[in-house]
């Protein structure tokens, strides 16, 4: 997951693409891991995974509401857990072994939904 998250670029690549990036490449994992972050463990490995995946995430968050993608009054820890939720909700939609486009497709929908739910609030 951490890879996955990682090849997303989510520090450096302006932050829609990275977020449908790493979108996409979080739910290629879902679909086969559907536990892989839901996990609550305590060994220090896993700790240390979840923690940063999760500060990269709302640091994502951040550079979106900063660079006016995202209103400037979304919390971007708020903006995150929703996030997660939609992710869950795209990776138990998906076939059971989905096409590249049907990736990309289920990105895009929980992107658009992100984004078009928090700019015409």
């Amino acid at each position: 997951m951490e890879a996955a998250v990682l090849a997303g670029r989510p520090e450096s690549a302006p932050p829609l693409v990275a977020l449908h990036e790493v979108t996409a490449n979080v739910l290629r994992i879902k679909r086969t891991w559907s536990f892989a972050m839901g996990v609550h463990s305590e060994h220090p490995e896993v700790v240390r995974v979840h923690t940063d995946t999760r500060a990269r995430c709302v640091a994502l968050f951040r550079r979106a509401r900063d660079a006016g993608a995202v209103r400037s009054d979304v919390d971007p820890d708020w903006a995150s857990r929703v996030y997660y939720g939609l992710i869950q909700a795209a990776a138990e939609d998906l076939a059971e072994e989905p096409t590249p486009a049907e990736l990309d497709a289920a990105a895009a929908r929980v992107v658009d939904t992100l984004f078009t739910v928090s700019s015409d609030v």
